[in-house]
Formats: C-alpha cells, structure tokens, sequence
C-alpha cells in the first residue's frame, strides 16, 4: 500500500497525550502545510488560533464539555470560518460587502474544514496524535468572547495536537459501496451491508469497552439524529453577522 494511503488509513482520535512538547518549526511547518489546502474562490476563509494561556485552556475544556484533553495536550488550535478578512477587502476596494449570503457561509465553513484537514495528516505524518473538539460550539458565546472573535467570525471547531499516549484501534467505516454510488443515488444492498456493518462496530465497542455492552452505528446515529443539536448556534450565527441570506 502506498505510505500515504496507509497513513491515512490509520486514522485515531487520541485523547491521552505525552508531556513533549511540539517543536515551534515543526508547528510552523503544519499550519503553512494546513494552508495548501484548496480554498474556494481563493478566498483562504479560515483562521486558526492558537490557545496556550492554562487559564484559556482551562476555560475552553469547560465550554467544551469538561474535555480534559483540550488542558493537557501540547497544543490546542480554534479553527474559525472567517469572512471579517476578506470584508476589510470590500473596505480597502470601496465595494459593497455581501459576505452574509449562505453561499459565503458555506465556503468559509468548507476551507475550514479543508485546511483543518490538511493539519491532520502533517501532523500524524509527523508522528503526533490529534483530536477534533466541536464541543466548542456547546458555548460558541463564550468561545468567541474569549478569543475576541469579530463579526464574521465564528469558531467552527478546535483541534488538539500532542505525541501519543495512547495506542486506540481505527475506528471502522462504512463499507465502500454503502458510501459511493455509480450514476445516481440509490440504496440497492445497503440494508444488508449496514446490518453487517453495524454488528463490526458492535465488536469494536465492545474490544473497547473492555467487553461492555457494545452499541451500533444505526443506533447511534438514530439517537444523534433524534435529538435537539445546539440549537443555541442559529441565533447565535446571525449575532455574528452570517444572517444566510
């Protein structure tokens, strides 16, 4: 398999990290990589901000949900979509600004997610570990207040980067057909995969529960999906200036 397939299949989300620090060069390194990321329009619609202070730290596992990883690993990154920079643009040009349009929301949340990415994969090629917090949007408020977060600014997700303490399985997929469809959309076979599928996650629970009670995809994904989601980020995307025109 090539290295870089085989990196990429060998994906984990870490949550133990070792007290070694991330050399600054090699950080640097990570986030210039993060921005060769295609970005839409050109527009480079994401900004990252680097928490150190233990006091934020602190205070950003708590707005998380009490998330000690965020505290403990060597660095933790706030990936904010971000249209206040190219709006200084408008400013510069004399241009009306339009940037509230759903469609702008969309690319600035999309180069986010792509530059992000593209962090990821520098950084486990580079030996460390990382992990994805969207529980940053449990008190989006409290996040942007502490980062000073402008109109047309919103904090997306934050990302934890260490070396490893830990050495978890991959989480397994769903099956490629399941996923990938020839022509048009269609669910031919994908009842029969799913049930197997889910009874290979209900093992992977289990092997990780230590023999607990193992829960599958659909049932977890049914009990995601049938619950209310942060239903405080509507209002609180139109107090930051994406109104979703």
């Amino acid at each position: 398999m090539n290295p870089v397939h085989a990196l990429l299949n060998s994906h984990r989300s870490i949550r133990k990290f070792t007290d070694q620090k991330i050399d600054e060069a090699l950080l640097a390194t990570i986030v210039s990589t993060a921005q060769s990321a295609a970005t839409s329009s050109f527009l480079q619609g994401a900004t990252v901000i680097r928490v150190r202070a233990p006091e934020s730290r602190k205070k950003m596992a708590a707005y998380a949900g009490n998330q000690a990883y965020v505290e403990s690993a060597a660095e933790f990154l706030v990936f904010c979509a971000d249209l206040k920079r190219p709006g200084n643009c408008c400013v510069q040009y004399e241009k009306p600004f339009a940037g509230d349009f759903t469609e702008h929301f969309i690319i600035a949340t999309v180069d986010v997610a792509l530059m992000a990415q593209n962090m990821v994969i520098a950084a486990e090629a580079a030996g460390l570990g990382i992990c994805y917090i969207g529980g940053i949007r449990n008190n989006p408020r409290d996040v942007s207040d502490l980062l000073k977060l402008p109109k047309g600014v919103y904090p997306v997700f934050g990302l934890c980067l260490g070396y490893p303490d830990q050495d978890p399985e991959c989480k397994p997929r769903l099956p490629l057909s399941v996923i990938m469809k020839d022509e048009v959309y269609n669910e031919d076979g994908d009842a029969e995969q799913i049930a197997a599928y889910d009874e290979q996650v209900r093992e992977y629970y289990r092997q990780r529960t230590g023999g607990g009670h193992g829960i599958c995809w659909s049932e977890q994904v049914a009990s995601l999906l049938s619950e209310k989601a942060r239903p405080h980020m509507r209002d609180f995307l139109a107090e930051q200036g994406f109104t979703m025109r």
